[in-house]
């Protein structure tokens, strides 16, 4: 009958104690699950760290090269305008819309405005260096939480790897470990209802 293992109360560093009853297999046990705590402690922050740096960046490249631009309804927008919603409130409907870069090329492309705006009506949008339409940049603030959140994900993810990776060669450890008992029960269970005499 093979040996299970008896798992008593839960005790701290014990495979780094001395112990007489202490195995080779137990040090390399203490040693993979340390090494990938750590490695699942550093993949973690520094991908983490790595991620939120470059989120932050490329937002904050954002902020300098995206600009606001003056545009005008093209034609009449669909819906109608409640009474008393100026430019700033009301329903928004998307209407297409045209502006003048800087080098005096006209665009034209799709944006959101009140609805029932007339036709000519100004609307403010944002675009990229090139004149393209693009979506209003993220403030500081906005972008500070969302490089975190980002990083935060992205770190949890990396750590997984080393994380599982930990588990997995435990495990193994384990197993080959109580394998070896049971070989060892096997043999020298019998002798024990043995007698001398």
């Amino acid at each position: 009958m093979p040996l299970k293992a008896f798992r008593g109360p839960k005790v701290w560093l014990w495979r780094w104690r001395r112990n007489p009853l202490k195995r080779r297999a137990d040090t390399v046990e203490a040693w993979v699950l340390l090494g990938a705590w750590l490695f699942t402690l550093l993949a973690g922050v520094f991908a983490g760290l790595a991620a939120a740096r470059s989120v932050e960046g490329g937002l904050a490249r954002e902020r300098v090269v995206w600009h606001p631009v003056v545009a005008h309804v093209l034609e009449k927008a669909p819906g109608t305008p409640r009474e008393g919603s100026g430019s700033a409130g009301g329903e928004r409907v998307w209407a297409r819309v045209g502006w003048t870069v800087e080098d005096g090329t006209v665009h034209t492309g799709q944006a959101r405005v009140v609805a029932g705006s007339k036709e000519g009506t100004p609307v403010t949008v944002w675009t990229d260096p090139q004149g393209h339409l693009v979506t209003r940049p993220a403030t500081a603030s906005e972008a500070h939480l969302r490089a975190a959140l980002i990083g935060g994900l992205v770190g949890l993810s990396a750590a997984a790897v080393p994380f599982v990776a930990g588990l997995v060669a435990r495990g193994r450890l384990e197993r080959r470990r109580m394998d070896r008992w049971d070989a060892e029960w096997s043999r020298l269970g019998p002798q024990w209802g043995r007698t001398t005499g």
